[in-house]
């Protein structure tokens, strides 16, 4: 139950960090923050979780290859979103 609290936590840090990075922070929410660093987690984990290595969000939540492969899938997640609503990548 921990690991799934430490997940969730970590997930909207990593989330926010990826809207003030693709300036998109002041339209999202917390449970959006949320929902796109666990989704961006397991979006670097499976795109590039070859290439850096880092383990799963719930379990190796505070390894550095970890939260990089986090942090580089929210920020694709968040492209992707950019993309199919306006267009374009900001």
């Amino acid at each position: 139950m921990i690991n799934l609290i430490i997940a969730l936590v970590v997930g909207g840090i990593i989330g926010w960090l990826a809207s003030m990075v693709m300036n998109r922070d002041a339209s999202m929410g917390m449970i959006a923050n949320v929902i796109v660093g666990c989704l961006g987690s397991i979006l670097g984990r499976f795109l590039l979780g070859r290439f850096f290595g880092g383990g799963h969000l719930r379990g190796d939540a505070f390894d550095p290859m970890t939260l990089l492969t986090a942090f580089i899938g929210a920020i694709i997640l968040l492209a992707i979103v950019n993309l199919v609503r306006r267009g374009r990548v900001r």
